[in-house]
């Protein structure tokens, strides 16, 4: 029972750890000694598989010991520097060249044995690796499975395995949370024996077992969460079984002025059969750009209202709630159901009338903003939640709407198409629909990525379309170039080099690894091509920080034909529907990831004329361009989710705090799609068994969980409770 209790005790209680020590510990999160134990390997060097300076082949990987003999810092030029490192070994020297990591020159010492993982290459007479792993193996016994933790300046590598072995031995003898039942099933190692060969492998296989193992334990524990957290929202409270044949819904399908598609059928059935039970309906409609989720959307608006109800619809911006107004609120109308919209820029009488019809039950369905959320709008009965591009919302956001009324339903509806496994590991506590074929494609479109001194193909692309009488876009990652701008976009992310991830959000100079290649700025964009590319044609400004009643102009000039060419940032990913335009320029589109953009270019093409997509990059990165040419080969964007996903975190596609991404350590949910559909059934079989986790080995499992979840991480990981 002490090695179990050991796990929730203080970093402290590990021997080694001072009070100066834990606070560098929990500068990295490791409060506890689970969080240290989850402090998993960043990655492992294969000592039985090291070669020498000789033998190591130029243009492969390798791994290669040695012994540092000299160490030079350089600054050939303003804002670079570079460590030389000269490592030899009984057959020769390699070279070892590290760019902007001018650390290194205090944390290499002469004399000191060092590990290399890289690609070995030859240059000026040596061979070199640039930026390769290199791991001080000082004490170190060659021959074994060196395990590379995540650490800081303050903790260096030996002392971060030396604070793991300690905690394994406090936690020596656990109990293992995970059924036997399961373990044998699958034939996992227990909990102790993964964590010790996870941090410290006799070999790569078994690593990759103890990976296993506790990979599938995290993949549960998220389960049981999210769906133990759904069902407690409601708990003690008496959801709506809704009407799903009465005469609005009968009235909508006979008004709606097309055809739904298989797809669309589909999920309506799906939603309206969740809608329809005596239990609160917890569902997700996942679908690409343009597959016409709204128009599904419709008949839950319409069941809650012929159920007595009423139904609020959250959009992201006010673009995209107006034309959820006008397209979505006419349909409703027609069949009958009264709707209203609010939003920010609501004139305040018009708004004190809006919030007193919705109290008084005369509204039956509210389309709005964040405005929704205000304390004073509340519904008579609110009986639906719709929740569109539902991961633009954080986890309070919807819970405050939810809060709207006892035991609402609940629909979201996402645009970023996550395929089936990754929304089995994030969204495990909701049904899914997924619509993939679009009711009216258009003409479609092509795409092309371009080097930036090749962007004179674009803006003749875009000067065609304009003498045809067509418009175009060009996108812009930064608003501006001011300093304050500079610093919120290098705090988003960028191209982690270690770690070989792709983050989508901008990123600023040279962060991508491409020196002295700044961002493209929409405003000076906007002035360059007014008054360069296209002086003959009317070129507006559309940013999300522009006053409301500014961009409403600003977008109704540009759907109205009036403006020939919009320069804007992402605030047109969703929500405009504009299909003379013909051309979209995305510049730095590297730094985006490759759902945004597939978002992005399915503003063109929607109308009878084909759209041509231009993605310009400065980076010379090969790896930033074969991604980008992932959107010359397909237009399936369930097809690019999985090659985005397959680069980068889970978390990164949704964002982290959005999901229980943050609680997916080990799993990856490109390569761990069978291990997700085999967790998720056994959560779910487990709950069946014991809905309070209350017995045996289910208790076991709901006190690790609860563990697990404590705290801050517990409150990211539920999605939709």
């Amino acid at each position: 029972m002490r090695a179990t209790l050991a796990f929730d005790e203080p970093i402290t209680a590990v021997p080694g750890v001072s009070s100066r020590r834990a606070g560098d510990l929990q500068r990295m999160g490791i409060r506890r000694v689970r969080d240290l134990l989850a402090n998993y390997p960043r990655r492992y060097i294969d000592m039985s598989a090291v070669r020498t300076v000789a033998d190591a082949a130029i243009g492969q990987m390798a791994t290669i010991a040695g012994i540092i003999h000299e160490v030079k810092l350089k600054r050939p030029r303003p804002k670079l520097t570079l460590v030389e490192v000269a490592v030899v070994d009984q057959t020769g020297v390699i070279m070892v060249t590290a760019f902007n990591q001018p650390w290194l020159k205090d944390k290499l010492h002469p004399g000191e044995r060092v590990a290399l993982s890289g690609k070995v290459e030859f240059d000026y007479g040596f061979k070199r690796m640039t930026n390769p792993i290199v791991e001080p193996t000082q004490g170190e016994v060659e021959g074994v499975i060196l395990s590379v933790h995540p650490s800081s300046a303050k903790i260096s590598q030996k002392q971060m395995r030396a604070l793991v072995r300690a905690a394994l031995q406090m936690t020596e003898g656990a109990f293992d949370p995970l059924p036997l039942d399961l373990r044998r099933r699958y034939r996992l190692m227990s909990r102790q024996t993964a964590l010790r060969c996870a941090h410290f492998p006799q070999s790569m296989a078994e690593a990759a077992q103890a990976r296993r193992r506790l990979a599938f334990e995290e993949l549960v524990l998220v389960q049981l969460l999210m769906m133990t957290e759904s069902a407690k929202r409601t708990r003690g409270l008496a959801p709506t079984a809704h009407t799903i044949d009465g005469p609005r819904v009968q009235r909508l399908a006979a008004a709606l002025p097309f055809e739904l598609t298989a797809g669309q059928a589909a999920a309506r059935d799906d939603l309206l059969r969740a809608m329809a039970a005596p239990s609160v309906a917890n569902h997700m409609i996942l679908g690409d750009v343009g597959t016409g989720k709204t128009a599904v959307a419709a008949f839950g608006l319409a069941a809650a209202a012929d159920s007595g109800g009423q139904a609020l619809v959250l959009a992201p911006t006010e673009v995209l709630a107006e034309q959820h107004a006008r397209g979505l609120g006419s349909m409703l109308e027609e069949a009958g159901v009264r709707t209203a919209l609010l939003t920010g820029s609501t004139a305040p009488r018009e708004r004190e009338r809006i919030v007193a019809a919705l109290a008084d039950g005369s509204v039956d369905v509210l389309i709005g903003t964040h405005a929704l959320m205000e304390d004073d709008v509340l519904p008579a009965r609110c009986t639906l939640v719709v929740i569109d591009e539902q991961q633009r919302f954080g986890v309070d956001q919807r819970a405050a709407l939810l809060a709207k009324g006892a035991a609402p339903d609940a629909l979201y509806l996402t645009a970023t198409p996550i395929p089936r496994t990754m929304a089995l590991a994030l969204f495990g506590n909701m049904t899914l629909s997924y619509i993939k074929e679009r009711p009216h494609a258009g003409s479609g479109r092509t795409t092309h990525v371009l080097e930036r001194a090749d962007r004179g193909r674009a803006y003749d692309a875009a000067k065609a379309a304009l003498a045809r009488g067509e418009q175009a876009y060009v996108i812009c990652p930064l608003v501006g170039v001011s300093a304050d701008e500079r610093e919120e976009a290098a705090g988003r992310g960028a191209f982690d080099e270690d770690e070989a991830e792709f983050y989508p959000h901008v990123a600023i100079e040279g962060a991508a690894g491409d020196a002295a290649c700044p961002l493209t700025a929409a405003k000076d964009e906007a002035s360059f091509l007014a008054s360069t590319v296209f002086p003959d044609h009317r070129v507006e400004l559309l940013f999300g920080g522009m006053p409301a009643e500014e961009k409403r102009a600003v977008m109704q000039r540009f759907a109205d034909g009036e403006t020939d060419v919009l320069v804007a940032t992402t605030v047109v990913e969703v929500g405009v529907d504009v299909p003379n335009a013909t051309v979209m320029i995305i510049e730095d589109a590297d730094r985006f990831g490759l759902s945004q953009l597939h978002q992005l270019r399915g503003r063109v093409g929607r109308g009878e004329v084909p759209g041509e997509v231009f993605l310009v990059s400065a980076s010379k990165k090969p790896q930033a361009l074969d991604r980008l040419a992932a959107l010359e080969r397909t237009d399936d964007g369930f097809e690019l989710a999985a090659e985005d996903l397959a680069a980068r975190r889970e978390g990164d596609l949704l964002g982290n705090r959005q999901s229980g991404a943050s609680a997916l350590k080990l799993v990856n949910v490109v390569r761990d799609g069978a291990m997700i559909e085999e967790a998720h059934a056994s959560a779910a079989a487990l709950l069946v068994a014991d809905p309070e986790l209350g017995e045996g080995c289910a208790a076991a499992l709901a006190r690790e969980m609860r563990s697990t979840f404590s705290g801050e991480q517990y409150e990211y990981a539920v999605v939709g409770g």
